[in-house]
């Protein structure tokens, strides 16, 4: 056999069954085999929900929610129990009668300001001065108007703001969640209070409202719009706009309150960034609205209008980023009602740090406005300038409302303390003490400017309290994730690197002993439940303790049942697999390590090729010095390649510059970038058929589905960017309506699918092996004269029979995660494929499959580097902020469950799972079909997926326990926080990806090859 060629050349017959095996062996064989991939993936599943059950453990510890309190605020009773004597109101005489509370999505202070304000020159920006009238009206009319900075508390996501903004709370940490979930606000919030004193209230815009509040809203005006559809700038406000003023117009108002949710400007800056023409288009509009609202509402109907959150510099949300966090806030009535104080005089403020005002002190000033009762579990003072009068003067009715919010939040204060047993001591208290008095000393003494100011204080020291309270962690929760996620960790190493016991022979007893280890650990378990009440539930316990037992049940098997002798001590590759793995679990230690993380892995897929190019350059044979020596430079400089594409994350600039869009300001790619899906649609399926042609397997359904299929779907894929970037900017808005364009573009990527799944898989399960068969014409037989002459039997892409037809599931992945990926992330992705077959090929020429005698470990490692790597090559971050929602409607016009996340999923983890998948290549490419039969390929394939998923569950273990040893740390949410909850992501896709397609990707191959040669 010429094992490059894959020729079984003269007098060389490969291994074909004749008619000397019976069928019923074979048929025996093909029982075993199937029985043996339904038992490794009932183990792979036990394994991943083992992982399920630490990650939630350690979840529930660390990701905190808050107690809420079912009290509410009743309007005729004070917070300190006193009969209210308010008869225009509740708690304090009402001002307005009415109000439109409109909230712009994503609505950032800055975009509110001149762009001159505290600059020399003033900055060409898109978002800049297009929308004037709010500070305008702010300075030439400041009785009549405010403009403040209105600080939202991270996480900067639609729902959480809203919580906030209605209920006056601080957000934990298990809230952001909830985004794509929604449920109803149960505890006391301003619109129920509005609802129980009887108003009319009517909801525009943004349908979240509705999962938030059912059944608030009058039916016969309310008018909601589906929120999701981030490359829809127009349908939501336009339907604002179009029913808000027919009700402005009423002269007898039949409503009471409007909330109006806008969201063009949040999706402009998801589709484009901030700075492009839809924004400033967006901002005018708004402009435009505001002038006409402000020209029918009469004295007695408040404007409030307000941002929830702001946007990055690429348009995106979430974290808490400086321009994340600072959103607008402006203030309307057409009688004189605002004033300023002294640290506000100069309003509005060239920047947000000279008086911003907190979105949680929204809640209370609006109930006092409107004559409503403060709702019970507010944590915000009132807003200053809404209460010190036309002439700034009126410092004792400040003082007033002032006490009525501190009274309600001592009285939420000592509530929660008793429903929580919080134990705390006078210490916690003893800043509110002082201030407390302070303001009651200033008030007997009429000096009223230094009672407020007093109050200001004392609401600081309440909420630093609530923030260090809030964040008190359940650490015998934490430790028991840590607990079950270590035990798990060292099973999966024992098991894959350790043991010498067959993989396949072993699942059986395997699962048993880890099923009598859990029914042993269920019985035993609500025995936690009754000796430690406060720590376990019987429910808990039962689950703790099954999965700790089942786990050391099966570790306890593995270690008894191994066999053979031989060194544990790995080679000079198992020593460099460790190294990586320990060096990176390590560095998440440092936040500056976890920030440079691409840079880290840059670094160590760099010295694997340098290393296995002098591994290569020592090979015995010219034909593997020559190839590994090649394919190592190759790895190398693909590497260094894929550098190019970066996204910056906040806390690497300056020293950083993004590549991956058109510019740091953008979330649309740059023209010259569309010619790399073409770019990639010529010259990927021309390397992969390379690489098939490099062992004859380049046939059967190799040519339909690599030369045809896939370059077909690649070049609907470039289209599908063409004509999405025609969209984005305008090039043919004279030629073509934007409803033609998206429904193109709609059909486009709609194909590009169908050639990759449909098409793809049907390829994939029902192909026959890559190979053509070759019949000479008969010859003597040289050794025996007197023998008939016979026909020669030559088959073509014999010696990578398995890997050749595996090989056929990665342009599949490969096509559908270049669909949801922008240009530059399909440049990564490109190079990841071709990185996959290059190490192939240097697994192959130095001996290092996982079927090599050498056992090594370094291949599933290094694809497992690669993933993790081209994460962040892809367009990727760390960050909640760096996640692309559009991709959720690439295929899609609105959201659609369970598509839409899974297709965010593909976006966000597409480098990880094509990795993932070709995990079974380290085994498969070049392998011998003989070598210890189907048996053998299930040992070590099931050996390359564990050592797989044994690196993402070192990074998930470490990355846990550095967030729960670093929970105090000052970069806990904005790097630790966000990394760990990656690493579970990230570990469990991975574990589906192995069971879902590497596991049944090798059933179909074995079962495809064993039809043709035999099982």
């Amino acid at each position: 056999m010429n094992p490059q060629a894959g020729i079984a050349e003269d007098g060389q017959r490969p291994v074909v069954k004749s008619t000397a095996i019976t069928e019923e062996r074979n048929h025996r064989n093909l029982i075993s085999f199937k029985v043996t991939h339904i038992l490794l993936t009932a183990l792979f599943l036990w394994l991943t929900t083992v992982h399920v059950i630490g990650i939630l453990f350690f979840a529930k510890g660390f990701l905190l929610t808050r107690l809420v309190l079912d009290n509410r605020s009743e309007c005729g009773v004070l917070p300190d129990g006193e009969l209210s004597q308010v008869s225009d109101g509740c708690w304090h005489p009402k001002t307005f009668d009415r109000a439109v509370v409109l909230i712009i999505d994503a609505l950032r202070y800055d975009f509110t300001i001149p762009s001159h304000r505290g600059l020399k020159e003033p900055q060409q920006k898109y978002y800049l001065d297009n929308l004037p009238l709010l500070h305008e009206l702010a300075v030439s009319r400041p009785a009549h108007a405010v403009l403040l900075p209105f600080i939202a508390d991270p996480p900067t996501s639609t729902l959480q703001r809203l919580k906030g903004l209605t209920t006056g709370t601080l957000p934990t940490f298990i809230d952001i969640g909830s985004n794509f979930a929604g449920t109803a606000i149960e505890e006391d919030n301003i619109v129920s209070q509005l609802k129980d004193a009887g108003k009319t209230i009517v909801h525009l815009g943004d349908d979240t409202w509705h999962s938030l509040f059912p059944g608030y809203f009058d039916p016969n005006m309310t008018r909601p719009y589906d929120s999701f559809n981030v490359w829809d700038l127009h349908t939501v406000d336009n339907g604002v706009i179009e029913h808000i003023m027919p009700l402005l117009d009423q002269s007898a108002a039949q409503w009471d309150v409007i909330f109006g949710h806008f969201l063009g400007v949040d999706h402009a800056g998801h589709r484009y960034g901030p700075d492009h023409p839809a924004m400033a288009e967006k901002l005018r509009q708004i402009n435009d609205v505001l002038q006409q609202i402000i020209e029918k509402i009469d004295d007695d109907t408040l404007l409030v209008v307000m941002g929830d959150h702001g946007m990055d510099t690429k348009g995106d949300h979430g974290g808490e980023s400086d321009e994340e966090v600072e959103a607008a806030l402006w203030m309307y009535s057409k009688k004189p009602t605002f004033g300023r104080t002294e640290t506000s005089a100069l309003m509005p403020p060239a920047t947000a740090k000279e008086r911003p005002v907190g979105q949680i002190d929204l809640v209370s000033t609006l109930s006092i406005l409107l004559g409503l009762p403060i709702p019970f579990n507010n944590l915000g003072k009132p807003i200053a300038e809404a209460f010190t009068g036309p002439k700034n003067t009126d410092w004792k009715n400040l003082v007033k409302v002032e006490h009525l919010a501190q009274s309600q939040i001592a009285r939420y204060q000592k509530q929660y303390s008793r429903s929580r047993d919080l134990g705390l001591d006078d210490d916690a208290y003893s800043g509110q003490r002082i201030y407390l008095a302070r303001s009651a000393e200033f008030a007997a003494e009429g000096r009223w400017k230094d009672a407020h100011y007093a109050y200001v204080e004392w609401h600081k020291e309440v909420i630093s309290m609530y923030r260090r309270l809030w964040a008190n962690f359940n650490m015998g929760d934490m430790l028991v994730g840590i607990t079950i996620s270590a035990l798990a960790l060292g099973l999966l190493l024992v098991f894959s690197r350790f043991s010498t016991a067959d993989k396949a022979s072993s699942a059986p007893s395997l699962l048993r002993s880890a099923v009598i280890g859990t029914a042993v650990g269920a019985a035993i378990g609500p025995g936690l439940g009754l000796v430690a009440p406060s720590l376990f539930s019987v429910m808990t316990g039962c689950i703790v303790s099954s999965s700790i037992c089942g786990i050391m049940a099966a570790m306890y098997w593995t270690i008894r049942n191994r066999t053979g002798a031989r060194s544990y001590l790995p080679s000079f590759w198992g020593w460099m697999a460790l190294s990586f793995c320990l060096t990176q679990s390590a560095g998440f230690a440092s936040n500056s390590y976890t920030i440079h993380e691409d840079t880290i892995l840059l670094f160590f897929l760099v010295t694997f090729g340098i290393i296995s190019l002098i591994s290569s350059l020592r090979q015995a044979t010219t034909t593997d010095r020559v190839l590994g020596t090649y394919q190592s430079i190759l790895f190398i400089l693909l590497t260094r390649l894929s550098s190019f594409s970066r996204l910056c994350r906040e806390e690497q600039m300056p020293g950083c510059r993004s590549t991956f869009y058109a510019s740091s300001n953008s979330s649309t790619s740059a023209p010259w970038q569309l010619l790399i899906p073409y770019a990639v649609a010529l010259f990927l399926p021309e390397i992969v058929k390379a690489f098939y042609r490099g062992t004859a397997s380049y046939a059967a359904s190799a040519g339909f589905w690599i030369g045809f299929s896939f370059r077909i779907g690649l070049l609907l894929v470039a289209a599908y960017w063409t004509i999405d970037a025609a969209d984005n900017g305008g090039w043919l808005a004279d030629r073509i309506s934007a409803t033609a364009l998206k429904t193109t573009n709609l059909t486009v990527a709609r194909c590009a699918l169908a050639i990759a799944l449909p098409v793809g898989i049907g390829t994939f399960v029902w192909a026959k092996p890559c190979i053509n068969i070759s019949v000479s014409e008969p010859r003597p037989v040289l050794d025996n004269p007197g023998a008939p002459p016979r026909p020669q039997l030559t088959i073509f892409g014999y010696a990578n029979v398995y890997g050749s037809r595996y090989l056929l599931m990665i342009p599949l992945l490969v096509l559908t995660v270049a669909l949801l990926l922008p240009p530059m992330g399909q440049f990564s992705i490109a190079i990841c494929t071709w990185q996959i077959m290059c190490l192939l090929e240097i697994l192959d020429t130095n001996a290092l499959t996982v079927s090599s005698r050498y056992k090594s470990s370094i291949g599933p490692i290094v694809l497992a580097l690669l993933g993790s790597y081209h994460f962040f090559k892809t367009g990727h971050q760390a960050t909640l902020a760096s996640i692309q929602w559009n991709s959720a409607f690439v295929p899609l016009r609105t959201i659609q469950y369970p598509w839409s996340p899974l297709l965010v999923v593909f976006n966000t983890f597409g480098a990880q799972i094509i990795c993932a998948a070709a995990v079974p290549l380290t085994v498969l490419w070049k392998r011998p079909t003989g070598k210890a039969g189907l048996r053998g390929l299930w040992n070590d394939v099931s050996g390359a997926c564990l050592t797989h998923m044994l690196y993402y569950a070192t990074i998930q273990l470490a990355t846990t326990m550095w967030a729960g040893h670093l929970r105090r740390h000052l970069m806990l949410y904005r790097v630790f926080m966000p990394r760990y909850l990656m690493a579970c992501a990230v570990l469990l896709i991975v574990d589906l990806v192995l069971v879902v397609a590497s596991l049944a990707g090798v059933r179909a191959v074995g079962l495809s090859v064993g039809e043709v040669f035999g099982y």
